[in-house]
């Protein structure tokens, strides 16, 4: 769910490519952390992958230090408080993969690589998934999610889980992104008084932070591709069905999908391949369009020929971020691409109030199903019944915030309802057909391009998130795929580009990101400061 908050931010000058965008310098009191030297900071999957296969690591050796980076960055110095909660059978996943690989058994580029998921998503490993709640303390399923067997099929281990906005941000208009009653605040690795933006917050920050190699989150609207671009990562939200939801908390039955958030386009495309694949427990994915290998399109020269528009009114009444996004246009020209500028949605701002409504019916329904899993022992196995736990543990669970959307939700009635009907209409006419798709068919497009999100808000428990735009709700409520890269900085604080377009056109994103990564080299490491502030 779309909770952030973009502010005013000036851009200055060329990075990469002259004239491009630049990272000025910090304020004069803000001074990085002073951390232990981290042999994995910074380091890709491949180069991972091509550690463990000279022998300089082993996949032991590769939990141990992140384990202990974890402990250094996470529970303390910095303390990001990104990541919720340890597996314990991760050495022992590690050690049992050390072995396949010397026996000559190596399942892929993931084979014995530590990851993070965030905590909506089932393992199989012993170890609660919540959504950040305390009423989900003690569920354990028991089993994976798609998603997660997948990655675990493909080598990849899981380390922990990552702490989320409570509910992937589904209870209150107040909230703040990465409060959580179960994990507390998740607090940016670039200025620890702002926000990591949300859901997918702990992915977010930890990826960013290298508390793992990779991470996985969850979107509805903004979930990956907010905290991916406020966290100065990369960042895919899939379309709707190319990743099975099975196993996943839920929001919403026409718009959720987890994604991939990892620091290179690179490590993205390893981990969606490993990712797709057809489910019989979610339908979407019947007519999945996937590939089990992504980096047969990371191409350095893929924006030379590509026709690209300039969705403008995201930003318009913002002018330091209109003129960032001038600055992005001006590099990609630069990198050979043919730009419709201003090319704008035609229901833009049109789709907002739809969405709400169907989110809404969408969430009690989904919620219901999913708690009704739940033991005869559990605090909460109905949306009713979890309303009654939060009033019941206000002074833990609502110390902040409230739970305004569970509300509104509950009020509503079955997906049968004529209401819910004509608004998930309106939704697909909107964003789809008289939106996303007409745009691309009359312009003949290739991808749509603006920025994702400003620079990171301040951490705000009393008036909640401050949400002044943002480019993520046309591509999730039509269920298109939506990637967005590190574009540059203002103060220390990064910025996204996104590009987003057709559904199952994943390989053209990834490809455009990808020569838009390998240009503009706007990733930078953050440094844990106190405050961007003064």
């Amino acid at each position: 769910m779309k909770r952030r908050a973009f502010f005013a931010a000036a851009v200055a000058g060329a990075a990469a490519i002259e004239a491009a965008c630049q990272v000025p310098a910090t304020p004069a009191n803000a001074t990085p952390a002073v951390l232990p030297d981290f042999e994995l900071d910074e380091l890709s999957l491949a180069t991972l992958s091509d550690g463990l296969k000279q022998g300089k690591w082993t996949s032991s050796r590769l939990v141990e230090l992140y384990l202990a980076r974890i402990d250094a960055v996470d529970r303390n110095g910095p303390k990001l408080n990104s990541v919720l909660v340890l597996n314990p059978d991760a050495e022992a996943i590690a050690r049992a993969l050390d072995a396949e690989r010397a026996n000559g058994h190596v399942r892929g580029p993931l084979h014995g690589i530590p990851i993070l998921v965030k905590d909506n998503i089932e393992t199989r490993d012993p170890l609660a998934t919540t959504a950040g709640s305390l009423a989900l303390a003690d569920w354990r399923s028991g089993q994976d999610a798609f998603v997660a067997a997948r990655l675990r099929a493909a080598g990849a281990i899981i380390l922990g889980k990552t702490n989320l906005s409570e509910w992937a941000n589904f209870r209150s208009t107040h909230s703040s992104s990465g409060w959580s009653g179960r994990g507390g605040q998740t607090r940016n690795p670039y200025a620890l008084d702002r926000s990591p933006s949300g859901s997918s917050s702990g992915s977010g920050a930890g990826a960013s932070a290298s508390l793992c190699a990779a991470a996985i989150g969850t979107e509805t609207d903004g979930s990956v591709t907010s905290p991916s671009s406020i966290n100065g990562i990369c960042g895919i939200k899939p379309t709707v069905g190319l990743v099975s939801r099975a196993g996943i908390v839920p929001i919403s039955v026409s718009q959720d999908t987890a994604g991939p958030m990892a620091r290179t386009v690179e490590d993205l495309a390893i981990l969606l391949g490993a990712m797709t694949g057809v489910d019989s427990a979610d339908s979407a994915t019947a007519s999945s369009q996937g590939y089990q290998d992504y980096t047969r399109f990371l191409d350095p020269n893929g924006l030379r020929g590509a026709r690209l528009g300039i969705a403008r009114k995201f930003f318009e009444n913002n002018t330091p971020l209109d003129s960032f996004l001038s600055r992005c246009v001006v590099a990609l020209k630069k990198a050979g691409a043919e730009v419709i500028d201003p090319a704008d949605l035609a229901t833009h701002g049109q789709i907002d109030a739809p969405e709400q409504e169907v989110l809404y019916y969408e969430f009690k329904d989904g919620i219901n199903r999913y708690l009704a899993r739940l033991p005869a022992s559990s605090p909460a196995r109905t949306l009713d019944q979890l309303i009654a736990f939060n009033e019941k543990n206000r002074d833990r669970e609502m110390p902040f915030f409230g739970q305004e959307l569970f509300l509104q939700s509950q009020a509503r009635g079955p997906l049968t309802d004529p209401a819910y009907s004509k608004a998930r209409a309106d939704c697909v006419r909107l964003a789809r057909e008289q939106g996303i798709d007409a745009l691309l068919a009359n312009q003949k497009l290739d991808a749509i391009v603006t920025l994702t999100s400003g620079p990171a808000w301040l951490i705000d428990h009393v008036n909640g998130d401050r949400d002044t735009g943002g480019c993520t709700t046309p591509a999730a409520v039509a269920g298109y795929p939506h990637i967005t890269v590190p574009a540059g900085f203002y103060g220390g604080l990064p910025i996204g580009l996104s590009f987003f377009g057709a559904a199952w056109s994943e390989p053209t994103l990834i490809r455009f990101a990808f020569a838009w990564e390998q240009q503009m080299k706007a990733r930078r490491k953050p440094g844990f400061i106190a405050s961007t502030a003064g």
